[in-house]
């Protein structure tokens, strides 16, 4: 199966110039808390609710003058709707994340599959299971 079955497409996104408090209020209204970050249609980053609050608000950033570009993830894992759903799924465990953008061949962002699309309609529920394990392990801390 490929993701293009299961992704979502026409996820909100934010620009690059959008504030945290904006990205906060879109979050909230659409109940989601994960937005691609673009520019002029290209991926450039993401911002979780999360970032908001450990990379903002901790760091006593003014949510409504900081663009979401100063504390986006910028190392981005990103995959083709061509892709396959058991490579999304092993890339999600080596990286330990929920959610991949795919993006096309010219870069432009086309949408998102998570952890939860790959449960819902791969029915692979051994793969899911063992992606959710490997993603929930503790991260190994540098020394």
């Amino acid at each position: 199966m490929k993701l293009l079955d299961i992704m979502t497409e026409n996820v909100e996104a934010v620009s690059v110039e959008t504030s945290l408090s904006a990205a906060a209020n879109l979050m909230a209204q659409h109940d989601i808390g994960f937005l691609p970050v673009v520019e002029w249609d290209k991926l450039v980053g993401t911002i979780t609710d999360r970032d908001i609050i450990v990379r903002g608000l901790t760091e006593s950033l003014n949510p409504t003058t900081t663009h979401v570009a100063e504390i986006m993830t910028k190392c981005l894992e990103t995959l083709s709707p061509e892709d396959d759903v058991k490579r999304a799924a092993t890339l999600m465990q080596e990286k330990q994340i929920l959610r991949l953008v795919l993006q096309d061949c010219d870069g432009r962002y086309v949408g998102v599959v998570s952890l939860g699309d790959i449960a819902q309609h791969a029915h692979d529920w051994k793969m899911s299971g063992e992606s959710l394990d490997k993603i929930c392990e503790p991260a190994a801390i540098a020394t």
